[in-house]
This record gives C-alpha cells, structure tokens and sequence, in this order.
C-alpha cells in the first residue's frame, strides 16, 4: 500500500475528524458525523499500522481517535456540579456513618484527660514531677497564655492549620494499622489532662478552660472524627464481612479519605478561631460561645445533610464510572 497515496484519499476525513474532536459543542448531526469518522477512521489506523506503525500519521490519527473517543465515552463533569455534589453528600454521608464511633472517640479521650487532671491537680508529688515550682508557675502564668499571642494572628493560624490538618491526615491514612489512632487519642488527651491538672492544682483551672475551649471544642472534635475513619479502616480489615478483605478495605478507603479532605476545611474554621478569637480581648463567655457555635454548625451540617445523604444510599465512596468495577461476593 502507499501510505502517501492513501493519506491523500483519507486526509480530508481525518482532518474532519480532528476538527470535530476539538470543537467545543456539537450538535446532532455532528456528533453522528464523529462517530462515523471515529469507525472509519479506527479502520485506516489498522491498515496504516500493518504497513507502518511507527509513522507520524499513523500517530498522529492515533491521537485525533483518542480525542474522538473521549468526547463520546468520557465528557467531562461540571465542576461545580461534583463541587456540590461533594459538600452535600459524599462528605456529610462519610461523616455520618461514623457519628456514633467520633461520639466514642471523643468519650475515651475525655476519661483519659480527666484521669490525668485529676492525678496531676491532687497529687503533688506527680506536680513537682513536671518541674519545679518556678517552672510551673511560669508555665501557668505566661507560657500558656503567650503561646496563643507570641506569634502573628494570621500566622499562627495557618501553623495550627497545617499541623492539626497533617495529625488528621495521619489518624485516617495510617488507621489501618490499629495502633496509631490510640497513639494519638491518649496522647493528646495526656497533653490535655497534665495542662489541666497543672492549672487546677494552682487555682486557675478558669484560665485553661477560657484558652482551650475556645477553639478546642472543633479541633478535639476533627480529631475524633479523623480517630474514627482510621478506626472504621482498620475494622474493614479485621471483619470485611460479605465482601472480599480488599474490596472493604478499598470501599472504606475511598469513602473515608473524604473525611480527611472535608477536615482541611473544618480544621480551618478552628485555626482560624484559635488564632483570631482565643487571644483576642473579648469576654470569655464570648469566645467560649464562638467556638461552640462552630462545633454545633458542625453536628447539625452532619446530620441534616449527612442523615439525608445516608437514608439515600450514599456512603462517602466515588461514583461507579469512578471507583471501577467490583467483583461479586458471597
């Protein structure tokens, strides 16, 4: 065969061909049209390569087939649509699943706090461990407080962010593991109980609780909430149930990686709180009421718009053309 020749016959088609895959809308008779020159076009390709299939035409109608083919097999999604799609039901749906297990988490770690404050605030031997009396007291009078104002606002909310949004990260992606989520729940629930036990056992258990709470109420919360995806996680792969071990684990991975990515955004809110609002001059009954209205837009975002979500199916996972197929299991 001469490709020269039979590109000249066919180069008209293909042209056509490339000009429709490129153009932005088509109406009826072209999309038709596409679809014709796609067939024909798929033919030539086959005869092209049996002569030469390393040529440029051969790859350059390659290309022009694989632009076809994606304007009639892969259109794209509207952007805002999967934007919508994701804050009003994948992610409220994940959130909700795993409501009763951040109720849990969030109970565990309290018992654990309270156990540690309550050790350090009446035990002065387990005081005067942490340091002496002038350590303490500069602890209790400046260090605490000035860690929420020696920085920047702007600052040393996007530091909060960062490092709250990567110990999120972590819970959820590493939760597979078992151990990691109780790591970090008695550990920050250690560091909460010893600051507040230190500040009890001095007489301004007021002061911890007018910094903390603040902001706490939703960081403690996202890091709940990122405890109990890891949790969830990690018991797909102990108890799959009917599906295969690596079906559950990929379904449960696809659905609660959403809850990592929906916290960056939660974990803002409070970064923002805490920078902004915990140092700030307002009365304490002020802050303290700012950081519970975050955290109560929160569970009433969760179950309004995740219980819906939930009663309809939804589960936080991707969309069947997006998660692939699943083989079926007993």
């Amino acid at each position: 065969m001469d490709i020269e020749a039979f590109s000249l016959v066919n180069g008209d088609k293909w042209a056509r061909l490339h000009a429709l895959a490129h153009q932005r809308r088509l109406d009826g008779a072209e999309a038709d049209e596409l679809l014709r020159l796609y067939q024909g076009a798929s033919a030539d390709l086959s005869l092209l390569r049996s002569v030469a299939p390393e040529s440029g035409r051969s790859a350059a109608l390659s290309a022009a087939l694989a632009q076809a083919r994606t304007r009639f097999t892969g259109a794209r999604s509207n952007f805002m649509e999967d934007l919508a799609q994701f804050f009003v039901i994948a992610l409220p749906a994940a959130l909700y699943r795993i409501r009763w297990l951040t109720i849990a988490c969030g109970l565990a770690f309290c018992l654990i706090a309270a156990a540690y404050a309550l050790w350090i605030g009446n035990s002065p031997e387990a005081l005067r461990a942490l340091g002496s009396d002038a350590a303490v007291r500069r602890y209790v009078d400046h260090d605490f407080v000035n860690y929420y104002s020696e920085n920047p606002a702007a600052s040393f909310a996007g530091m909060v962010w960062t490092n709250n949004a990567w110990i999120a990260a972590q819970a959820v992606a590493l939760g597979i593991t078992g151990f990691w989520v109780p790591m970090i729940l008695i550990g920050n629930a250690q560091g909460v109980g010893v600051a507040a036990g230190v500040f009890a056992a001095t007489g301004k258990i007021d002061v911890f609780f007018s910094y903390i709470l603040p902001h706490g109420l939703m960081e403690l919360t996202a890091v709940f909430v990122a405890s109990a995806a890891g949790l969830r996680i990690f018991w797909a792969m102990v108890a799959p149930g009917p599906r295969r071990r690596s079906q559950a684990l990929a379904l449960e991975g696809r659905s609660l990686i959403t809850v990592a990515l929906g916290l960056v955004l939660v974990l803002l809110v409070s970064g923002v709180v805490e920078g902004f609002v915990t140092p700030s001059d307002l009365p304490v009954w002020a802050k303290i009421a700012v950081g519970a209205s975050v955290v109560a837009a929160y569970w009433g975002y969760v179950l309004r718009y995740g219980g819906r979500a939930h009663r309809a199916g939804a589960s936080g996972d991707l969309g069947s053309a997006d998660a692939g197929y699943t083989e079926i299991a007993a």
